[in-house]
């Protein structure tokens, strides 16, 4: 493990919006699950050998401190820029000693993850939510597990993520879906968007939010594009890709409109929730006056 210098974990986030955080951590940088799509490797973020993972220098020492000066206690958003559940983190526990400091200094957690590792702290972040708001976000972009397998080669199959999030929902943690990227030409059907609805419901997940598209910007653009060649030969990906969108950065799913109609209808017929007010509002209820502080 390659271990890169940091002088502070906990960084503050411009807005609440995106699930109520008000902090952001990253205690690894880089990824090797290998998904084609993943904007972290645009050239504005400056991570060398993105595949490559490496861990902060003196983390938890680093976060600890991070910790102590905070006035009030922090809703910290894990899994932004980098899996804090990669291969790794099974021998090294640094997300799970993170958790640890999380909880014993009173702030809550969001974590994005494509890994099933996640149910390894159940213990941690049921305590945390005994205090503070606790948010588990399982991606899924697919339910086909060959087609992830090509489109995200190293990260565990979705149907092991489900299983983990049924496992998370089961012990009582506020759960869901992160439904993104739907990519354009691939999973941008009907049919793949329903299964995933139906799945992650039959798992007692309260939530999923969506993006019907993908990001494409400088350095991750060419990566994505001559990736889905090498995924997808001979399906001339690239080709479309880049008529339908140029050098645009938003890039959403020529059926993004009937697609949001098809995706919403399911979720209220399951019972759940997809907007994210609504999604800060359930998993906030109950701590207090933080509920209303995530809005500010």
């Amino acid at each position: 493990m390659e271990y890169v210098s940091a002088k502070h974990l906990l960084h503050r986030s411009r807005s609440t919006e995106w699930f109520g955080t008000d902090h952001t951590m990253n205690i690894y940088r880089g990824c090797c699950h290998g998904c084609l799509y993943c904007d972290s490797r645009s050239d504005c973020y400056q991570v060398e050998e993105f595949d490559t993972v490496r861990a902060k220098a003196d983390a938890l020492r680093i976060l600890r401190d991070d910790l102590a000066r905070k006035v009030r206690p922090a809703f910290i958003g894990m899994g932004a820029m980098s899996d804090p559940y990669n291969p790794f983190e099974e021998e090294l526990e640094l997300t799970r000693h993170a958790l640890e400091l999380i909880d014993a200094y009173g702030c809550g957690v969001t974590i994005a993850t494509k890994s099933d590792l996640i149910v390894r702290d159940i213990d941690i972040l049921t305590a945390i939510q005994g205090h503070s708001p606790v948010i588990c976000k399982i991606t899924v972009t697919t339910t086909d597990d060959a087609l992830a397998a090509r489109i995200e080669p190293f990260a565990p199959a979705p149907s092991r993520r489900l299983v983990a999030l049924e496992k998370l929902a089961g012990a009582g943690l506020f759960s869901g879906v992160l439904l993104m990227p739907v990519l354009p030409f691939l999973e941008d059907s009907d049919e793949n968007v329903l299964s995933v609805v139906e799945k992650a419901a039959k798992t007692g997940a309260r939530f999923i939010y969506p993006a019907f598209g993908v990001t494409m910007r400088q350095g991750q653009r060419e990566y994505f594009l001559d990736a889905l060649e090498r995924a997808f030969p001979g399906q001339g990906l690239k080709g479309r890709y880049l008529g339908q969108y140029g050098d645009r950065y938003q890039c959403a799913s020529p059926r993004a409109r009937r697609l949001w109609r098809v995706f919403t209808e399911a979720c209220q017929a399951w019972g759940i929730l997809y907007d994210m007010k609504s999604i800060i509002r359930a998993a906030t209820l109950g701590h207090g006056d933080r509920q209303l502080t995530f809005f500010d």
